[in-house]
């Protein structure tokens, strides 16, 4: 079976797609990443950019300009899904032609597409073959299906529904099941890097990661500037990951490269980071607790999500404090339900056992 995994040309979209990508690959699928902004490493597998015209910046700029009462709900994390389904329309459209060459190419039996890359969808009923949706998010995928094609500037364009939907999001975690869906455990991948000696054990204090988006914006929700100010009042170690290389850090801070973080965080305390979907189930399928800076995007909803289950909690970026990162650490009720959901992660299908489910959408 050949098989094209489609994603965004961002790193957030495209990493949650590789564990499957990779499991097909070794049951012996032919498998192929159409994507772009590719990690350093994706398991091997192979890559395809389609990413030449792609660009998040312009395409949100038209959302704006189109739409600025809306914008400015987005800013605030009170927008919904609606100012996603803007931008995200206009992101798929330079992604349909060059993913139609590459299929022609290719003869796929089969596209897995991520809920933000509908350009998946169109490009598999061009070719009248089945396409997979896989949720990446805590959104509900179908619902960011829906966002996407829904509006107007996708009027054009026929994006039939998937043959088959994979639900990623644990349980608890999820206000409702998504009818006929399939489960599947989401396996964190941080694409690449090298894991210092020192992050493969606990050290002598409590160790707090701090991580930030990929993506550059006027609101990313960086916290790495307040933990720096406060960390000295705090007893734990803080170790920044692509944090800044130049000034002086306090004493109890170190920086780090890219790392992958799936490896460092079962011996992390806690985790603060941007509320980024990926990052927080990585944090949560170690059992840490952590905490969130709303925002934009789905960040305002994933911290809220995080929050109400009582793993985590949010603090705008610029207002952590060292109070904030002590509680993070000394609260037994986050490290509890963080675990409690760890577990239940746990529990879900792996990728390989998906696989099969899969395969019978072709045979």
């Amino acid at each position: 079976m050949r098989i094209v995994f489609v994603a965004a040309p961002l790193q957030g979209h495209l990493l949650p797609l590789i564990p499957l990508a990779a499991a097909c690959r070794d049951a012996g699928h032919d498998v192929l990443l159409a994507s772009g902004d590719f990690p350093p490493d994706v398991l091997g597998l192979r890559t395809a950019a389609i990413d030449r015209r792609f660009s998040l910046q312009r395409s949100a700029f038209r959302a704006v300009l189109s739409n600025l009462r809306l914008a400015r709900r987005e800013l605030r994390g009170e927008a919904g899904l609606s100012m996603v389904g803007e931008i995200f329309s206009r992101a798929n459209l330079p992604l349909i032609a060059p993913l139609r060459e590459l299929a022609e190419r290719e003869r796929p039996d089969l596209i897995v597409f991520e809920p933000l890359t509908e350009a998946g969808a169109v490009v598999a009923g061009l070719l009248g073959i089945p396409s997979v949706l896989q949720e990446n998010t805590l959104w509900p995928a179908p619902d960011l299906f829906r966002a996407v094609t829904g509006c107007s500037v996708f009027a054009g364009y026929a994006a039939p529904d998937p043959a088959l939907t994979i639900a990623v999001v644990p349980p608890s975690l999820r206000t409702a099941p998504i009818e006929g869906a399939i489960p599947m455990r989401p396996v964190p991948w941080s694409g690449g890097g090298t894991l210092p000696p020192w992050l493969r054990e606990p050290g002598d204090r409590p160790r707090v990661l701090v991580s930030h988006s990929t993506l550059r914006g006027p609101d990313t929700g960086d916290p790495t500037r307040a933990v720096l100010a406060a960390a000295p009042s705090v007893d734990a170690e803080f170790v920044l990951v692509r944090g800044p290389r130049r000034g002086t850090l306090p004493p109890n801070v170190r920086v780090v490269d890219r790392i992958p973080l799936n490896e460092a965080l079962p011996h992390a305390a806690g985790f603060v980071h941007h509320a980024g979907a990926g990052s927080m189930l990585g944090g949560l399928a170690a059992g840490v607790p952590q905490l969130t800076t709303p925002g934009a995007g789905d960040r305002t909803h994933n911290s809220g999500v995080l929050a109400a289950r009582g793993a985590g909690f949010a603090v705008p970026a610029r207002s952590i404090t060292a109070d904030h990162l002590t509680r993070l650490l000394t609260d037994p009720a986050l490290r509890t339900a963080a675990q409690q959901v760890a577990a239940e992660i746990a529990a879900m299908p792996d990728p390989a056992t998906v696989v099969p489910e899969l395969e019978k959408l072709v045979h």
